[in-house]
């Protein structure tokens, strides 16, 4: 094997392959470092894949013994076959990893297979090994974040990867944090069995959605099981023979209290993972959060390095670390790579889905800025009310003076998908008449999304 090479990237996940891939069909030289058996990172291993595979599952699961009912479907005797179940995730991920390897074969990808350490500008060591490269990529991904008096064992108190893994359906689930990856796999279980209690330590869930959206999540979350204790913070945990106990009081100060879980989820955000990397021998300049300083075209402080995906500022997404990946590697084969970071979607996996495209609400309100707002409800949707999943509605945000759309946010039904066609129209810069004039088939889920930018000129035609 050669230990020369025009690019090597440090991690696989989803921006790192990518990256490898994209700049192997540059005609780079083009290496990949990974340290575990499989490729993919993260998020096919441990994150995205095996949650959306759990999430469809439990889906089926709770489908079959509560909603096909209302279809005229009567089954007898549903019962839960977790083995199986956890089984099929790990098909799902064993085939998205092996389809990574595939395509670094295909593309003349080398998968170097150790833990990489930057040994200085254009040097990387690989378990030993050492290895030279005109352009490294720094694509390490995140990993979950700790909290203080909480001993995370991966049984009774687990992480997003522990909380994957379990073999039987706790009778209560304790989530610390209200983000999207504690909604995700608190979703699974509740719809598994399991009571479910999310802790908060702000007065909201998923602080960064638009606020009208969240509410409206919270309260059909609700409804579905869950309960909320917001403004409270967990001060410590204590494994027992049944469980965990937690101790848990006013985020503001206040008379503290104990609950009681089975299992306990610890989801309170993510962080850079760096751990051997060698930056700081190398130079490689942080910010405030562990983060890595890159330019408008992903370099680091030290020539030759770049970083991408969630070891670098913005939102810790898969596909945002992809679409980084594709720019750096077109901007080392001499292109133009670039990002709108203003046209990157967001989705909740939960049913219904939450996504969210551009500004909030509350953004615009804090910068001043004069929009109209067109709603509507998929209530009022005909091919919603066939299925029998009317909950939520869709949001647009559009400039009041030029009507441009400023942002999207759909709470429903395969909200992750409609976001899509929104997601197009901010990249492209048109407006939410732009929407309300395209023609789409009836009757579909889309047609909320029409309705929406009709009602954002005050025209909605069905309610």
């Amino acid at each position: 094997m050669s230990d020369s090479f025009d690019v090597i990237v440090i991690g696989s996940g989803p921006g790192g392959y990518v990256c490898a891939i994209r700049a192997a069909q540059l005609g780079l030289k083009t290496a990949c470092v990974e340290k575990r058996a499989t490729l993919g990172g993260t998020c096919l291993n441990i994150g995205c894949i095996p949650s959306k595979a759990l999430l469809q599952s439990s889906e089926e699961f709770d489908k079959v013994k509560h909603a096909l009912k209302d279809h005229g479907v009567m089954v007898e005797g549903v019962t839960l076959d977790l083995a199986r179940m956890q089984a099929r995730k790990g098909e799902v991920v064993g085939a998205n990893t092996k389809g990574v390897e595939f395509l670094f074969r295909k593309n003349k990808v080398t998968w170097l297979k150790g833990a990489g350490r930057i040994a200085g500008p254009g040097s990387v060591d690989v378990d030993g090994t050492a290895y030279t490269a005109k352009s490294i990529v720094i694509a390490t991904g995140s990993e979950s974040v700790p909290l203080p008096g909480i001993t995370v064992d991966e049984h009774r108190i687990v992480s997003s990867t522990g909380a994957l893994e379990l073999t039987a359906v706790p009778k209560h689930l304790v989530v610390i944090g209200g983000g999207v990856i504690g909604l995700e796999l608190g979703s699974v279980w509740r719809r598994l069995g399991a009571e479910v209690t999310v802790i908060e330590f702000l007065d909201r869930i998923v602080p960064g959605m638009d606020t009208e959206i969240a509410t409206a999540f919270q309260r059909i979350l609700q409804k579905q099981g869950f309960k909320f204790r917001l403004g409270m913070k967990v001060t410590a945990a204590a494994t027992v023979p049944d469980g965990v106990s937690l101790t848990v009081e006013p985020a503001q100060g206040g008379t503290a209290e104990t609950i009681e879980a089975d299992v306990v989820l610890l989801s309170i955000g993510r962080r850079p993972y760096t751990e051997g990397l060698g930056l700081e021998a190398a130079g490689v300049a942080l910010d405030e959060r562990q983060r890595v300083k890159v330019d408008p075209h992903y370099a680091t402080s030290v020539p030759g390095i770049y970083a991408i995906g969630d070891v670098i500022a913005g939102p810790m997404l898969a596909h945002k670390g992809e679409d980084e990946g594709v720019a750096v590697a077109e901007i080392l084969a001499g292109q133009a790579g670039h990002v709108n970071y203003g046209a990157i979607p967001s989705v909740v996996y939960t049913w219904p889905e939450v996504a969210s495209v551009g500004r909030t609400e509350d953004e615009l309100k804090a910068d001043g800025i004069a929009y109209t707002i067109g709603k509507f409800p998929f209530t009022a949707n005909g091919r919603a009310r066939a299925m029998g999943d009317t909950d939520g509605f869709v949001k647009i945000l559009a400039d009041k003076s030029t009507g441009r759309l400023l942002g999207a946010h759909v709470i429903g039904p395969d909200a992750g998908t409609l976001i899509a066609e929104l997601t197009t129209v901010i990249e492209f810069g048109a407006s939410a008449e732009d929407v309300a004039r395209i023609c789409h088939a009836h009757p579909t889920l889309s047609e909320a999304v029409k309705e929406a930018a009709l009602a954002a000129d005050g025209r909605a035609l069905h309610i």
